[in-house]
């Protein structure tokens, strides 16, 4: 997260591909489907921007998985 409060060009990309995962195919994509579209190579990576999304309620969870993630929060 950038020190102005504004998502990075990555966190933007991701919460793209997100939403447009949810329209296409009704549940969130995977952290691999999500690293293999946006250019990361490692899940942990993956996993930390979808937390700092999730810490801003930008996304939520229903599940333990990434694949139920939502937009917005709870």
């Amino acid at each position: 997260m950038r020190r102005d409060g504004a998502l990075s060009v990555r966190q933007e990309a991701i919460l793209r591909l997100i939403r447009s995962w949810i329209t296409e195919h009704g549940e969130g994509p995977t952290i691999r489907q999500i690293g293999a579209r946006v250019g990361l190579s490692s899940t942990s990576s993956v996993a930390y921007q979808l937390g700092q999304l999730e810490e801003r309620g930008l996304i939520s969870r229903t599940g333990r998985g990434w694949n139920s993630c939502r937009m917005g929060g709870p």
